[in-house]
């Protein structure tokens, strides 16, 4: 597996005549089971051989699939935080797991990340509370000449068109569909992430275009690229076009960072070695900053209080099946 494939509430409060009302059976899945994930190396070839591979999060009408997921990622999934919101011990990251399970009759699956929540507490006898806690983070906020991104076509994008090597993954917001275009371009599309995004490598680095970019797509894009997270504080609503270019350099130590989350060493080539790789926590995303900033956003380190899910207990081994 290559650079290429590598590449996130509200509480109501009932009324007082509710509160004396017996409490509502907590939802849980009909039936599930959990076990360990093949190494991800195995998961691609079985996709790419177009076999059914598990990777990401798949519900097909009373189905739920969910492959290579470690306990940060189900607790992630089921209280629909971003990975830094989760705080617990660091082997929550390591191990992986495949749970297939099946959502009861006449249940939507929009309530799938209550019956997860259920089914870690059950099974790794997980129990967590919400807090607050003040972070490092990266502001995006507006330039101060103004935004430069582009409103985006209101046309729908055209599916892209499958190709050998291609992949399709499954994510909480739906399915994301990988494939080469022939023109030596990485397209995605799906899973709520921003229309189409095509990006291209070459000895100068990576393009990547976007087709109808949420602030909030943005956002996630960005988190996945630099040392902190990225929280909005722009005020736009909009959707946008939009391209970011990167050196080659910066590519390949967020390659090899986003390989070693999922186990997996890729070659430094170019001359990137160790101390790179550390050095991607600072401005070795200088280019990345610079990127934004021709959008006319700017990125702005500072501390800002984060809402949490803290984990007080939870077991490494599921109970049995």
């Amino acid at each position: 597996m290559t650079h290429k494939y590598l590449a996130a509430l509200a509480v109501g409060l009932l009324a007082g005549e509710l509160l004396a009302q017996a409490p509502a059976e907590p939802l849980a899945f009909e039936v599930a089971t959990v076990k360990a994930a093949p190494p991800i190396q195995e998961i691609i070839q079985q996709i790419q051989a177009g076999k059914a591979g598990r990777l990401g999060m798949t519900i097909n009408a009373a189905r739920v699939d969910m492959g290579f997921q470690s306990l940060a990622d189900l607790i992630r999934i089921a209280y629909g935080v971003k990975p830094y919101q989760v705080q617990g011990p660091e082997w929550m990251a390591q191990q992986r797991f495949e749970i297939q399970a099946k959502i009861p009759e006449g249940v939507s699956s929009d309530k799938v990340p209550q019956m997860l929540q259920a089914l870690l507490a059950d099974r790794f006898k997980l129990t967590v509370h919400r807090g607050t806690k003040e972070l490092p983070v990266y502001a995006l906020i507006v330039g101060k000449n103004g935004s430069k991104l582009i409103p985006a076509s209101a046309e729908e994008d055209a599916p892209i068109p499958d190709s050998p090597g291609g992949l399709t993954l499954g994510t909480e917001k739906g399915q994301v569909k990988i494939a080469q275009d022939g023109k030596g371009n990485t397209v995605m599309q799906g899973g709520g992430r921003g229309g189409t995004i095509k990006q291209s490598i070459s000895a100068a680095g990576l393009h990547l275009e976007m087709t109808k970019a949420t602030i909030e797509s943005m956002v996630e894009l960005l988190g996945s690229l630099v040392d902190r997270p990225v929280v909005d504080m722009t005020g736009l609503t909009g959707t946008y076009q939009g391209a970011l270019d990167l050196p080659l350099e910066d590519v390949q130590i967020i390659a090899q960072k986003q390989a070693a989350a999922l186990g997996v060493s890729l070659p430094r080539a170019g001359g990137v070695g160790a101390n790179a790789a550390d050095s991607a926590s600072t401005p070795s995303g200088a280019a990345i900053f610079g990127a934004v900033e021709k959008l006319g956003l700017k990125l702005d380190a500072r501390k800002a209080p984060v809402e949490t899910i803290v984990v007080d207990h939870l077991e490494k081994t599921p109970t049995d099946n």
